[in-house]
């Protein structure tokens, strides 16, 4: 039966940048990937390539940043002084930490620069931007 909104399904997959990098894949997690189609688990564009398959069924297929991880914002990326940064590791570029915001929640931040005085830290998801190729087998609907 096509797959349809409501449904828990299991996927395998393998995702893509557009250069060919492998930035996922349902292997390096030794199971296949579990969700109910329409409740908002995964990226929309991931929700609506799989709705009308079926169990065994195989396709690739690519997204768009807007219906993936959106597009870049330049607005979520922020200068501060090195100073505020509390970490006992040496300060890298792609460096991942976690940062308070004013109303108290923690957020992931990427370290996207670095310089003697400022650290730039990029709040926008890593493939926020990027066109996201996947190869998906449906294991079970």
């Amino acid at each position: 039966m096509p797959i349809k909104d409501g449904d828990t399904i299991k996927i395998d997959y393998t995702g893509t940048l557009d250069d060919g990098t492998v930035f996922d894949s349902s292997a390096n997690h030794d199971q296949p990937l579990e969700f109910t189609v329409g409740a908002g688990q995964v990226i929309p564009g991931f929700e609506e390539a799989v709705r009308g398959m079926e169990a065994g069924e195989e396709k690739t297929f690519r997204i768009e940043p807007a219906e993936a991880y959106g597009e870049h914002n330049p607005a979520l990326a922020q200068s501060v002084p090195r100073s505020v940064i509390q970490c006992d590791m040496e300060l890298t570029e792609g460096m991942m930490l976690m940062v308070g915001t004013t109303d108290g929640q923690q957020m992931p931040a990427r370290i996207s620069e670095i310089s003697d005085e400022n650290v730039t830290l990029d709040m926008n998801h890593p493939l926020a931007g990027k066109a996201l190729t996947f190869n998906i087998k449906v294991v079970e609907a």
